[in-house]
């Protein structure tokens, strides 16, 4: 019962529910302090309930039975201010659940969760370090200095599990470690220009070496800004890109470099100033303009390539078709109703 209690406690915040409104949803079928007990292990639901329970809560009734295995750690936010803690919460438990069901789905296809920080090795000391550690890791990982195409798509390549949630506006992205293994959690409704440079962000905070002390709080941010940007365009494409030191910018070159590259044009300037390219008082003088023309929230324009998570489904699609699964076993590792799935599959298959 003490897993139950557990699971339903995990479902509720996936949902980002109290347990009242748990209650509401059921229409008052079990109460505030029924739940509570449930939750406690004090009680067991009947099987009416436990399908009253699985329907309000939009999980099948093998979620209560399956054992918890994975805990976050180091967990990182950006814009944690913003989040009230039932919105933090409701991503943690999804995440955890997504990560439950990925990792099941691994070991059905016997593929080996590891990973090994290829810039682990790397102090940073001063920003400079930044383009250094982005070099390294674009030479470990073979990117080489193009265009990075999808971001997303290379991180799970690298093993790096990636979760795109539909959160609260407030949400941009977070990193974490579950099992040893980097995890991305992003928000699936950002533009992609914004996605592409908030994965890279949180790649920051789970591979770039700190000295303890050294830095605050503030300044990691920026240096995760600034390692996004690299990542996003090498020193050398930038220069042949940019020009070597500037005094004036169009917008209209920074919106070409934003299409091209994935990056915003506040982005790019930022590049420019930590490589020495524009002025202090050019950079200031930019945003400014920016913030004149209502561009500092929302930038016009993005990224003409894909930025989507689809390794997870991908899995599932190889274990189904090489019958390591069965039909109802890919639905509820997709968590989703048999029928639902079927529709899916179809609409993949169309």
């Amino acid at each position: 019962m003490k897993n139950f209690g557990r699971r339903l406690n995990k479902a509720r915040k996936m949902n980002g529910w109290s347990m009242q409104d748990l209650s509401n949803r059921m229409n008052n079928v079990i109460t505030k302090q029924a739940i509570g007990k449930y939750e406690q292990g004090d009680m067991k639901p009947t099987s009416e309930i436990l399908i009253a329970l699985c329907k309000a809560l939009n999980v099948r009734p093998d979620y209560f039975i399956r054992q918890e295995q994975i805990k976050l750690v180091n967990v990182e936010f950006r814009k944690l201010k913003r989040l009230s803690g039932k919105e933090i919460e409701m991503i943690k438990a999804n995440t955890i659940d997504f990560l439950e069901r990925y990792y099941e789905l691994e070991n059905i296809l016997g593929i080996d969760n590891s990973f090994k920080n290829p810039i682990k090795s790397l102090s940073i000391e001063q920003l400079d370090d930044i383009d250094k550690a982005a070099d390294e890791l674009r030479k470990k990982w073979a990117i080489g200095d193009n265009v990075i195409p999808n971001v997303i798509e290379m991180l799970e390549d690298h093993e790096i599990k990636v979760f795109e949630i539909n959160a609260d506006d407030d949400f941009d992205g977070l990193s974490t470690y579950a099992n040893g293994i980097p995890v991305i959690v992003l928000n699936v409704n950002m533009q992609k220009f914004r996605k592409r440079f908030t994965a890279l962000h949180e790649l920051g905070h789970l591979l770039l070496n700190f000295p303890e002390n050294k830095f605050s709080d503030k300044e990691i941010e920026k240096l995760c800004h600034a390692f996004a940007g690299a990542l996003l365009i090498p020193r050398s494409s930038f220069i042949e890109e940019f020009g070597n030191y500037r005094s004036n910018v169009f917008m209209k070159e920074l919106m070409i470099m934003k299409k091209n590259y994935g990056i915003s044009m506040q982005a790019i300037m930022a590049r420019a100033k930590n490589l020495g390219l524009i002025s202090n008082a050019t950079y200031t003088d930019f945003f400014k303009q920016f913030s004149k023309l209502g561009y500092r929230k929302e930038e016009p324009g993005d990224y003409k390539g894909d930025e989507h998570s689809s390794r997870f489904f991908q899995l599932l699609l190889r274990a189904l078709a090489e019958e390591h699964i069965t039909m109802s076993k890919a639905a509820a590792l997709n968590n989703q109703r048999l029928a639902e799935f079927r529709d899916e599959l179809n609409t993949v298959e169309a």
